[in-house]
């Protein structure tokens, strides 16, 4: 029984970018995060060990988020879905990051990467 695990809207403040402002002062990010996994056994069960923990999701992607500094929004989105994939046992796993207010030459409200990548992949 396949399902679709999402946690969205996971926010926190990070160095990532390629501006002294963003690497400096930082700005806010937001993720969303959607898993492709067997559910049987947790629908089955109702016990959260069987399950994907929506803490632990959570936790990855802050952690992850704050840890390191990147240049581009690309190497952190692979980051996270490599570390979620090697953390869960799920198919795949799809991450949105967006930038909130970023650092542009006029008016945008987000700029974001978003990557869908498949057991397996993580490690190429």
């Amino acid at each position: 029984m396949q399902g679709r695990i999402t946690v969205k809207g996971i926010r926190f403040h990070a160095w990532h970018g390629l501006t002294k402002l963003e690497r400096e002062i930082g700005v806010r990010y937001r993720v969303d995060v959607a898993m492709i996994t067997d559910i049987a056994q947790a629908a089955a069960s109702d016990r959260i060990a069987d399950a994907i923990d929506y803490r632990e999701v959570h936790q990855i992607v802050v952690r992850t988020g704050r840890e390191n500094s990147y240049h581009l929004i690309e190497t952190l989105v692979a980051n996270l879905a490599r570390k979620l994939l090697e953390r869960f046992t799920c198919d795949s796993v799809e991450v949105s990051v967006e930038k909130e207010t970023p650092v542009l030459d006029g008016v945008v409200d987000t700029v974001g990467v978003a990557l869908t990548m498949h057991r397996g992949e993580q490690n190429a």
